[in-house]
This record gives C-alpha cells, sequence and structure tokens, in this order.
C-alpha cells in the first residue's frame, strides 16, 4: 500500500512539475506578432504623450499583421483586409486626434495619432487620417504632420529597421510600385498632366497627378517613379508604347491635360518642353480614346 501511494505521489510531483514548467515557458517566451498597431490603455489624448515617459498599450491591436495586405515603404501606405479597413473608418476620432502606437512584438516604437479630416487643429506627429468613405483601395497612409508635412519637425520614424523587418519576414513589405505592377492607377480629384520633351534622339514623357502649382523641371523629369494607390503619381518612360501602356491603367474618364509646354520655367536647362510630331501625337490621342479617357491636348 505505501509502494502504491509512494508511487502516486510521484507520478502527482512529475506532473505538477511539468505544469509548472510548461507554465513559466509560456510566460516568459516572447511574443512574436510582429508589426501592429495599438490605441494607448485610457485613450491617452496625442497632447499628453510627449510628456509622458511610458504608455502602456491597449489589449489587442486595433491594425494586427493579418490585417496587413502590403506595406509600401515608398509611399508609407498599408494596404488593409476590407474588415480592418471598416474598423479604422467606425474609429470614433476627436477633432484633437486619438493616439496610437506603432509596436513589433508589442514592444513600443513610435507613436502617432489617428486624425480627422474635419479638424482644424495642427499636429507635428505622424498621423493617420481616418478614411472618408468604404471605397477602394482599402489604403490608410502614415503621414507626416496635419494638415501638411510642413507642420512636421523632427526625424522620420515611419522606415523604421525594426517595423521594416517585421513586415519584411512576414511578407507584406514592398518596397515601391511600378507601372507593370500596378492594375489600375487611381482617380485624380484634378485630373492628371502629360510633358513630353525630346532627349537622345528619343521622345520622353511623363504623366503626374494634377494640380493647381506649377509643375518644377526637376519633378518633371526625375526617373524616381511614384506611385500612391490612393494619392500621388508621377510616371517618367521613354517611348509612344510606353506611355501608352501607362495611359492605359488609368480609369475610364480620366481627365488628361497634355501640355505644350512647361507653365512656368525658371531653370536653365537644354530639356524643352514640348509637343512631338503630329503623327505621334495622333497615335496617342487616338490610343487614349480607346482607353476612353477625356484626353486634352494644349494648342502650342
Amino acid at each position: 500500500m505505501k509502494r502504491l501511494f509512494g508511487h502516486i505521489l510521484a507520478k502527482l510531483t512529475l506532473v505538477i512539475i511539468v505544469c509548472v514548467l510548461f507554465i513559466s515557458i509560456g510566460c516568459s517566451a516572447p511574443n512574436h506578432e510582429g508589426f501592429a498597431i495599438y490605441l494607448t490603455k485610457g485613450d491617452i489624448p496625442p497632447a499628453q504623450m510627449p510628456a509622458l515617459s511610458h504608455v502602456d498599450i491597449a489589449e489587442q491591436p486595433v491594425i494586427a499583421m493579418n490585417d496587413v495586405i502590403t506595406y509600401n515603404a515608398q509611399t508609407h501606405e498599408l494596404k488593409l483586409t476590407t474588415s480592418a479597413y471598416e474598423d479604422i473608418s467606425q474609429l470614433d476620432v476627436p477633432v484633437r486626434g486619438k493616439s496610437f502606437v506603432v509596436c513589433v512584438d508589442r514592444k513600443p516604437v513610435y507613436w502617432g495619432a489617428f486624425w480627422t479630416l474635419n479638424s482644424s487643429i495642427s499636429f507635428d506627429g505622424v498621423t493617420i487620417w481616418k478614411p472618408l468613405s468604404l471605397g477602394e483601395p482599402h489604403v490608410i497612409n502614415l503621414e507626416l504632420g496635419y494638415p501638411s508635412p510642413s507642420f512636421y519637425e523632427g526625424e522620420d520614424p515611419r522606415n523604421n529597421p525594426e517595423v521594416v523587418e517585421s513586415l519584411e519576414q512576414a511578407g507584406k513589405l514592398i518596397t515601391k510600385l511600378s507601372i507593370t505592377t500596378v492594375d489600375k492607377l487611381p482617380h485624380s480629384m484634378k485630373g492628371y498632366e502629360l510633358y513630353s520633351w525630346p532627349e537622345d534622339s528619343q521622345w520622353h514623357f511623363t504623366l503626374i497627378t494634377g494640380t493647381n502649382r506649377n509643375k518644377t523641371l526637376e519633378e518633371i523629369t526625375s526617373n524616381e517613379d511614384f506611385i500612391s494607390e490612393a494619392g500621388w503619381v508621377q510616371i517618367h518612360v521613354v517611348g509612344v508604347d510606353a506611355i501608352e501602356t501607362v495611359l492605359s491603367k488609368l480609369p475610364q474618364n480620366e481627365e488628361v491635360f497634355w501640355l505644350a509646354g512647361m507653365r512656368e520655367q525658371t531653370e536653365q536647362t537644354d530639356i524643352n518642353m514640348q509637343l512631338p510630331p503630329g503623327q505621334i501625337i495622333d497615335a496617342i490621342k487616338e490610343h487614349a480614346g480607346r482607353c476612353g479617357l477625356d484626353f486634352l491636348v494644349q494648342t502650342p
């Protein structure tokens, strides 16, 4: 009887030890959730965040790694799942902002604030603007400052190495978009502007988002393409076939205004913005018509 009791006691002790070890290991094991965005515990207002040496985050992330489809390191755009995008659209964001913390494995990396476009209060931190609609694309931007980057001071934390590495390991990171990888370019409220010029016996073209301001020669001739799925587009290509491919990616009925030259040019340069010969103009206009574009050519 004593032997049986001793045997049972030994087994029970072993089970207890194993359970204690399992709990201990489970509690001390590192969190591997990777990139996530959390609200603050207690909903700390953005104006109070700089004065705090420690900020507790909420129990669950408002954007988890599984909510992220891609992160564009060039544009700082997060493409989200439909459900995650809807959740962000329904956040209660006051005009003074709603603080968030960007984390890797629940460790804070930098902080910012959700902001609403109804606000007239400026902010000098990283912002995510609350979406105005549920339409495509389901993209939110990590912006600098509100209402514009001119209100931001300090270094840009958005491509922090820990954040980038986490997103890359999860297969979510893209360095930039190119015209060959996008199905459609975004609609522009002010349409698009098209510029052309001859260089090295070839015709160069730049399609750029329309604005009220005058473009600079440097941005028109830049070889660094920039494609935001929800905003600014600037694409430079060489040759008629290449610009026709670009125009094919615009939404139907999009307005494109082909300028005969720069609106204002102060730089001294050998580059002369101009329209190509008539046969090239006609070929591109015909292609734009087939694409369903509202295509206008400025009279020289």
